[in-house]
């Protein structure tokens, strides 16, 4: 079986989708479509830059949903099947479009919102975040416990093996830090991110997308979904809206969610989007399950081809 994987804000880079929108009609036409509906020129800043402008959350989320979107497009239209999807953090909603749960056009409105909501969220400074290197999850926990006589801090992400996320008050995610290098951690690095996602103080953002999903029809999903906040699968449209929810303030599950896509029979990952950043931690969570890429016209065709060579040999 395969799965479908999309990479979150961080995989961005200038450029992408533009050999999509160059070389097909309907992804230019996809592109067309998302600067009318978000009233600002989202796909020239993906493909031009400035860096900095495409590195700030309202046009990072967009853009990156817009370029796996894109990619995942061009497997429908060429019947490439899969068995699941997931994402991480923002990927979840390009894993839900993948999954048939609600269209291109509704599902780039709600990842607008969330991206301008997580800004608005906190006030700029006030919150950070971290990475944590080499230290068990079970310890990083802790740690974060401990320092919450600062302020919140929670883990974000548990991203893989040996790399953890986390998120809240600066100075209580600054404490945080100097606990995990004392409790045995290789390197605590401070992360460049417009606020403290995935924790608490982003519950004015999870109000403002439970408003806007109110008005925004699910459907149950044609293949389960392997969300965030619990790693496991789900189809339900009423709990898939709920999940994604939860997610705004809940950690990014993703090791765990890669362990369960293995344990249900996944043979196969393919990452869907710019970059190859889930490949990397797969590599770390399930070495012996190889992940395959499909970030531009030449990687799609590649594993088009790959997959017909090996239903051929089969």
């Amino acid at each position: 079986m395969r799965a479908l994987i999309f990479p979150g804000q961080g995989s961005q880079k200038v450029g992408m989708a533009k050999a999509m929108a160059d070389k097909y009609i309907w992804a230019a036409e996809m592109a067309e479509k998302a600067e009318a509906l978000l009233e600002r020129p989202i796909f020239q800043i993906c493909c031009n830059g400035p860096e900095e402008e495409l590195k700030k959350t309202v046009n990072t989320q967009p853009a990156i949903f817009m370029a796996s979107a894109m990619m995942t497009e061009w497997l429908r239209l060429n019947g490439y099947e899969y068995a699941m999807t997931a994402g991480h953090s923002l990927g979840e909603y390009n894993a839900l479009l993948a999954a048939g749960v609600a269209s291109f056009e509704d599902l780039i409105r709600l990842v607008d919102i969330r991206a301008r909501a997580m800004e608005r969220a906190c006030p700029a400074g006030t919150g950070a975040m971290s990475a944590i290197l080499m230290l068990d999850r079970v310890e990083v926990e802790r740690v974060c416990k401990e320092a919450s006589s600062e302020g919140v801090c929670v883990v974000a992400n548990f991203n893989c093996p040996g790399q953890v996320v986390i998120s809240g008050v600066a100075a209580a995610v600054k404490k945080a830090g100097e606990l995990a290098v004392q409790a045995g951690a290789r390197k605590v690095t401070p992360l460049e991110v417009s606020g403290p996602f995935h924790s608490p103080l982003m519950q004015g953002a999870r109000d403002e997308l439970a408003h806007a999903l109110e008005n925004i029809v699910f459907a149950d999903a044609r293949v389960p979904v392997y969300c965030n906040v619990d790693a496991m699968p789900t189809t339900s449209a009423a709990e898939l809206k709920n999940k994604l929810l939860q997610q705004i303030t809940g950690s990014v599950r993703y090791e765990d969610a890669v362990l369960n896509m293995v344990k249900h029979g996944v043979g196969e990952f393919v990452e869907v989007g710019p970059g190859k950043v889930l490949a990397g931690l797969n590599k770390k969570i399930a070495a012996t399950v190889p992940t395959q890429f499909a970030s531009d016209p030449d990687t799609l065709t590649a594993l088009l081809q790959a997959n017909q060579t090996a239903e051929l040999r089969a």
